[in-house]
């Protein structure tokens, strides 16, 4: 029988370690495996690459936070329906094009676009650019955990708390926030799963 795995970014397990921990316990006596990957595309590519070689799952479930680019999207968690990268360019320039790997991982349900990248996104500067490729959400690790569970045929859904605005400050502001996304996420995560 396959198991369901969890995926914790790097963001919860090492800032609101209390929340995470129970979290965790609960999660993996339901069944659930837990892995933390750190933060970053490569880290998030290399752990979920290695845990779905070694293991027969049947949902990969990730929880983190999110910076929103889109000023419709207050403090709450959300879906996430698809995932492109907001750092990479084609040969012939295209931001969010990448010269060999999908431009959009699409993920089956209703929900928001996440752009994902490998520096936080902290300035208005960068929003300019990432906001016209569609995403309302930014993060570091999501289009990686999308484009491995696609290649492994497994299916996979992601819930993003939003923890800051992706300005200026937005560091200092997920920071502060954290804690409470941690809250969210571990509430959501109890609905949908029981958990």
């Amino acid at each position: 029988m396959a198991t369901p795995a969890i995926s914790f970014g790097c963001s919860i397990g090492q800032i609101a370690p209390g929340h995470i921990a129970e979290f965790a316990q609960r999660a993996e006596a339901l069944g659930f495996d837990r892995l933390v990957t750190g933060p970053g595309k490569l880290q998030a590519t290399y752990a979920l690459t290695r845990a779905l070689d070694a293991g027969d799952y049947d949902e990969v479930v990730v929880v983190g936070t999110a910076g929103a680019i889109d000023p419709r999207l207050d403090a709450l968690v959300y879906d996430v329906t698809a995932a492109i990268q907001h750092d990479v360019t084609d040969i012939d320039g295209i931001v969010g094009q990448h010269v060999s790997l999908p431009t959009r991982v699409e993920f089956g349900r209703d929900g928001v676009t996440i752009a994902t990248g490998d520096h936080f996104v902290d300035d208005s500067e960068a929003v300019s650019v990432i906001r016209p490729l569609g995403a309302g959400l930014v993060d570091m690790e999501t289009y990686a955990y999308a484009w491995v569970a696609h290649r492994f045929g497994v299916p996979i859904r992601v819930l993003k708390s939003v923890s800051d605005r992706a300005q200026d400050g937005a560091i200092t502001d997920w920071r502060t926030t954290v804690a409470a996304c941690s809250a969210q996420l571990r509430e959501r995560f109890l609905e949908d799963y029981g958990v």
